[in-house]
């Protein structure tokens, strides 16, 4: 009975992630390029979650809506912003290269 328990508990906490859209997912999808592409939109939501932290996956799904918030964050002058971009840089040639077809 445990052994059930404990495979049904592990079923759940492995397919969760899958069902719930992220903050990149989601801007993707909501942009005028994602809306038809969902598994595309649905690749770099998995990139994301490999190489940004939440915090960061929600700063950068901002620049779906926002490309001068981008262009803002690029050319700052602060290290947070610095490292910031490069992590999102990283996670951009990632995605680049992981979901090319």
């Amino acid at each position: 009975m445990i052994n059930r328990v404990m495979i049904a508990a592990a079923a759940v906490v492995l397919t969760a992630p899958l069902a719930v859209a992220g903050p990149i997912d989601s801007a993707c999808v909501r942009s005028d390029r994602g809306a038809r592409n969902t598994p595309l939109c649905s690749c770099i939501q998995q990139v994301a979650d490999m190489t940004l932290s939440r915090s960061d996956q929600r700063r950068a799904a901002r620049f779906f809506r926002d490309a001068e918030e981008a262009q803002q964050v690029r050319m700052s002058k602060s290290n947070a912003d610095n490292a910031f971009w490069s992590r999102y840089k990283n996670f951009t040639s990632t995605a680049e290269a992981y979901c090319s077809n």
